[in-house]
């Protein structure tokens, strides 16, 4: 255990809140509520590495958020052969935002190991999320009341990594920055950005895809009672 730590702080999306499973669960509702038919797997296999480049565009402050949210279904359906007309994509972007905390799929172990470090530690989390969909996603996963304390980019005008959103979530939740750490699946995002506001940091790698021998690194929540 590491008693030097008082704040955590979790990304949300990818790290407690299992993204990729409930986006694939929401697109399939909103196509089917559009009687649009298309072959969901090859739609995913398309859509999730467009999604994670336009995200970091958007992290980089190279689009904005209707960008985003259009050009990530309309280059995923161009992938597909499929050209919709734009309204019809903006409608399927609405939906989906509209229908996406309607599934709530957390990662293995997410509500145990909440428990466990709540009765030790002041949570909270810092998300590059939408505003109006995380708390959502949190009230109806029903993990919302563990957090003291939510920063999200729109609250702060940045987005991870920038260094503006840690010291603002800092400075939020009371916390000295020697006495936090941060959990999140982005290396860049999280870690990196965690790590130059002088914070301690755990790589939550799922998959294990990272092998930097130096980084403190998680592939299950659970492993979270072996170093807090």
């Amino acid at each position: 255990m590491n008693n030097n730590i008082k704040d955590v702080f979790f990304d949300l999306d990818h790290t407690l809140w299992d993204f990729d499973r409930n986006s694939g669960l929401t697109f399939k509702k909103i196509f089917e509520i559009n009687n649009l038919e298309v072959d969901i797997e090859r739609f995913l296999f398309h859509y999730e590495p467009i999604n994670l480049e336009y995200w970091k565009l958007y992290r980089e402050e190279q689009i904005d958020k209707p960008s985003l949210r259009f050009g990530r279904l309309n280059d995923a359906f161009l992938e597909l052969g499929k050209a919709l007309e734009k309204d019809f994509i903006l409608k399927l972007s609405n939906d989906y935002i509209e229908h996406l905390a309607t599934y709530n799929y957390l990662f293995d172990n997410t509500i145990s190991i909440l428990n466990y470090l709540n009765k030790r530690y002041n949570l909270h989390i810092i998300t590059n999320g939408f505003e109006e969909i995380q708390h959502k996603k949190m009230y109806k996963s029903n993990i919302v009341h563990f957090f003291k304390t939510v920063t999200n980019s729109e609250m702060v005008g940045v987005k991870k990594p920038n260094p503006k959103i840690f010291k603002f979530a800092l400075s939020l939740a009371q916390a000295n920055v020697n006495t936090s750490i941060m959990i999140g699946d982005s290396y860049e995002a999280d870690i990196l950005g965690a790590k130059n506001v002088g914070m301690d940091t755990i790589l939550f790698d799922p998959k294990n895809h990272f092998s930097e021998n130096n980084q403190k690194k998680i592939q299950n929540l659970n492993q979270l009672r072996d170093i807090l």
